[in-house]
This record gives C-alpha cells, sequence and structure tokens, in this order.
C-alpha cells in the first residue's frame, strides 16, 4: 500500500523557517520532519511514498537525490573525482515526487497523484506532524467498515477541522474549527479508498471542505480515534516542543532503533 504524503504548501505560519525551505524539510533532531513521518510509516512495513510537492519541491529532491550526503560518512578522493560511502544504511524505500504545482490545493495536490496509485487504497497524512498512531490498527479498522475514508481523530486545541462523531464511528459532518472549540480533529493520518478521486474537481479543491464535507453528508468518511500523542508543526514554538522531545530522548514517535 502506498502512502501519499502532502509537502507542497507554502508554511506561512512557520515563515521564519519556511522561507529557506518546504515547512516538511524543517530538521527535528537533523533530520526533515517528512523523514520522521517516512520513518514512522516504514517500521510498520510501509515503504512505498508518493510525495505531493509544489513550493520549493527541489529541496526535497535534492535531499533524496543526495540522500548518502546527508545520512553517511563520505569520503571524497578529488584526485580521481571518486566518492565512497560509509556506513550507507539504506532505507527500503521508493519515493515517487511529484511536482503537483506551486498554488494547488491540498484535494488538487491528491488528485494530481491519482496516476501513480491507481486503483488502491492508500493512507494518506500531512508532512508537518507526528504522532503514535497505532497504524495496524488503523489499516484494519479501515478495512472492516467498507467506507470511503477513515480519519485519525484527536483531541487537541488546534486550528483544525472538526468533525460531529456518532457512536458507531462515522462522521456526520466536518467543518472549519473555531478558537472555542474543544471538538475532535483531523488528525490526518487518513485511509482512503480509490473513489476518493471523484470527490476532487480540480487544484481550486481544498481537500478538507466540499470533498470531506460530501462524504461526511453521505456516511462515507469515518473517525478512528487516537488517544495517544499527536503533534503538527505549524509554529515556531510547536518546532521546538518537537526538537525538546526529540533531544530529551523521549519522542512518542520514535519507534526505531537507529
Amino acid at each position: 500500500m502506498k502512502v501519499v504524503l502532502l509537502a507542497g504548501g507554502l508554511g506561512t505560519r512557520i515563515s521564519e523557517q519556511s522561507h529557506l525551505k518546504p515547512k516538511p524539510m524543517i530538521e527535528i533532531g537533523e533530520r526533515p520532519i517528512l523523514w520522521h513521518i517516512m520513518k514512522y510509516y516504514s517500521q510498520y512495513g510501509f515503504h512505498d511514498f508518493v510525495i505531493c510537492l509544489g513550493y520549493k519541491q527541489y529541496v526535497v529532491k535534492e535531499f533524496f537525490a543526495d540522500y548518502f550526503l546527508h545520512t553517511s560518512d563520505v569520503t571524497f578522493d578529488l584526485t580521481n573525482n571518486s566518492m565512497e560511502v560509509h556506513n550507507n544504511y539504506s532505507e527500503p524505500w521508493k519515493v515517487t515526487l511529484v511536482d503537483t504545482g506551486l498554488n494547488t490545493m491540498t484535494g488538487g495536490r491528491i488528485k494530481r497523484i491519482q496516476p501513480y496509485i491507481g486503483n488502491e487504497p492508500f493512507m494518506l497524512t500531512y508532512g508537518d506532524g507526528v504522532c503514535d498512531v497505532d497504524l495496524d490498527n488503523l489499516l484494519d479498522f479501515h478495512k472492516s467498515h467498507g467506507k470511503t475514508a477513515t480519519m485519525t481523530t484527536v483531541n487537541i486545541a488546534q486550528l483544525k477541522g472538526v468533525l460531529d462523531i456518532n457512536e458507531e464511528n462515522v462522521v456526520n459532518s466536518f467543518r472549519e474549527k473555531a478558537e472555542t472549540d474543544a471538538s475532535l480533529i483531523n488528525g490526518g493520518f487518513m485511509v482512503l479508498n480509490p473513489d476518493i478521486f471523484s470527490y476532487i474537481k480540480d487544484d481550486a479543491t481544498i481537500l478538507e471542505q466540499e470533498p470531506l464535507q460530501r462524504l461526511a453528508q453521505e456516511g462515507q468518511l469515518m473517525s478512528f480515534h487516537h488517544n495517544g500523542f499527536w503533534q503538527c508543526m505549524d509554529t515556531q514554538r510547536e518546532m521546538k516542543k518537537l526538537e525538546d522531545l526529540w533531544q530529551s530522548g523521549k519522542a512518542p514517535w520514535k519507534i526505531w532503533e537507529n
């Protein structure tokens, strides 16, 4: 199963960093947060990634093109123009990097990667947030209900999409969050069936608006509630929080050894 990562936005709320690089390339523990997300999925056996790019897309492409330069010791022999990579641990990843447009909205980005997905379910999340959700349980839940979409939901004070969920975990409605809300919110880490593409019109479609609202109205959007750790990185303060967790050795999303 492929994992689609949304990594093309401007990241204006953390412009202190994002004016230099895309937000998913901002580093936590000297590795882009995008890398942390991919490492997490990989621990559950998901190794095939499709990354939706836009703003400063070349930064992401250069990172993967020169992956060993970022992650390994190297020796350059200038006399014969050669490079030796030391301790070159290789991630078991296949990474497809797709230019989905500079100003394309989230739904439009997903529509653009349809040729790389085919007629199969896929994982989807944002390229700026980490958590410790059990991805195996998430996928099992999605398979069990047969609906188009499953979204991981969390209860935290963030300006994300608000959900009205019934006792059977069906999402009855989806709307933008107000600062006074204390409801469950969209935490990303979704599983989507391929018919999601029929809910997306064009580049101007925002996934979190008409498509998710329509899915909710049709009873096709399900909630997988997560009570554990979840944190996005919209601000400098949130970036520092994640960095502090990493440096403390207690980052909840770090479930790998190396």
